[in-house]
């Protein structure tokens, strides 16, 4: 066959309260988050791997935004695809609905379980336990965000055997309806390892990074600049060169976390203290 062949492991999920739809997937595969992970806010998400075929995740979206239910998609998918026996495929849609493939000469170990909200599958695995550990972990963290719940997820897979042939890349994609950028993207988070020794460890990390300068805590949360507080902060721009918090944060990609002179958000200031020692 002429598709790629991406053995990995994957979930596609959803927070319906959130309004979130999101795909995590690790591989022994150069770059898997180029292939494997498609989603489009309040339509749903896809996951396309082992003998993938990548246009199951534009195709998968149009017949979810007609409203087929994700067990049509995947049945619609398959049934059209003369090589649907070496695919395996995870879908969920706008309604929290759930349903994998996973073809008949997928290579061993391969097989999928699905529950409320998401759906967990893998190939060429060392066994089962991989994709149980998926859906267990996701099922038992309700409480965290969508993001991090599949970052957990990934986690837990690797730690119950993973990819038989290793690691080499992974990937997480999150998308809300106006959750991105400025509020002018859908793409809440879509952050990838195309080739490390430790891809799952690396991505966590990379996270770490973006929750830093995109995330958002709760202005009651934020510090009011004044008083010893507010010397500091001017004391400490001084160090580095800056005469306000919006010229420092602006070098420092921190702009979205800055709004306005009278308080602090205090991610901002962690990382002001940090910079300037």
């Amino acid at each position: 066959m002429a598709d790629p062949v991406v053995a990995t492991y994957s979930i596609v999920a959803c927070d319906l309260e959130a309004k979130q739809w999101g795909v995590a997937v690790q591989s022994k595969f150069l770059a898997v988050g180029s292939v494997v992970p498609w989603a489009e806010p309040e339509v749903g998400a896809i996951a396309t791997q082992a003998y993938a075929n990548p246009r199951y995740g534009p195709d998968g979206l149009a017949r979810l935004r007609e409203g087929l239910s994700a067990t049509e998609v995947v049945e619609r998918l398959t049934s059209e695809d003369d090589g649907r026996d070496h695919r395996q495929l995870g879908v969920v849609d706008a309604s929290g609905e759930s349903a994998s493939w996973t073809g008949p000469s997928c290579n061993e170990w391969a097989g999928h379980l699905t529950g409320p909200g998401y759906a967990a599958q893998g190939n060429i695995l060392v066994g089962e336990e991989t994709v149980a550990a998926l859906a267990a972990t996701f099922e038992a963290n309700s409480q965290l965000p969508l993001v991090q719940r599949l970052l957990e997820c990934l986690v837990a897979a690797q730690a119950a055997g993973g990819d038989r042939r290793g690691q080499q890349s992974a990937s997480v994609l999150v998308v809300q309806r106006d959750g991105g950028y400025a509020g002018l993207s859908d793409v809440l988070v879509d952050l990838r390892v195309d080739d490390h020794k430790h891809p799952i460890e690396e991505l966590r990390r990379i996270y770490g990074l973006h929750h830093r300068l995109f995330g958002i805590s709760l202005r009651e949360d934020w510090l009011p600049l004044e008083g010893d507080l507010r010397v500091e902060v001017e004391e400490r721009l001084g160090r580095l060169g800056y005469d306000s918090l919006d010229a420092w944060a602006g070098v420092e990609n921190l702009e979205e976390r800055v709004d306005g002179e009278d308080a602090i958000d205090p991610v901002v200031l962690d990382a002001l203290r940090e910079a300037s020692g």
